[in-house]
């Protein structure tokens, strides 16, 4: 088992700005629904800072939510980043952000195929959230077309689903 200390980029080392307003979840995330960003990807802070700050303008200013619309972003290089964070609503999944957590690989995964650290950090994500209680013991992930009329996460992505939800 690889317990290497989950390092998470927080909202104030990207430059986020202030939610207008946050809403908590009311219990443990039952579902973990992925996303992909469908942008270029990006790896580290440097290289994704300005892509995360730009989707969160594009969420606030474009589509009016009251902040990034995932809890958690992922660069190509397995760097995790705070979105809205644990325990709180995201605007991911229309209709279904109350019971979940929304996660983004940065990238596009209908022909790129995501990073071995960026699957790995996930995991290690996953086992974080559950340990700290954030996840139900029965948490499913499931890809947002799961849910949805979309492509998203990707056909690549889509097809590692199932690795995520392993074991580290």
């Amino acid at each position: 088992i690889d317990i290497r200390i989950m390092n998470i980029v927080s909202r104030a080392q990207w430059g986020a700005a202030a939610p207008k307003q946050k809403e908590k979840l009311k219990s443990t995330a039952q579902r973990v629904i992925i996303h992909h960003t469908a942008l270029p990807s990006c790896k580290g802070l440097a290289e994704c800072k300005g892509r995360i700050l730009s989707i969160q303008r594009g969420h606030m200013t474009d589509r009016g939510f009251d902040d990034i619309g995932y809890n958690f972003l992922i660069g190509g290089d397995g760097t995790v980043f705070e979105g809205r964070g644990w325990g709180v609503v995201g605007a991911h999944t229309k209709g279904k952000n109350h019971d979940s957590v929304g996660i983004a690989f940065m990238g596009n995964f209908n022909n790129e195929t995501p990073s071995k650290e960026a699957i790995l950090s996930v995991k290690q994500l996953l086992q974080s959230g559950l340990s700290q209680g954030f996840l139900s013991k029965e948490f499913r992930v499931l890809g947002h077309r799961d849910l949805g009329e979309t492509e998203c996460p990707g056909e690549k992505l889509y097809a590692v689903l199932p690795q995520l939800k392993g074991s580290t």
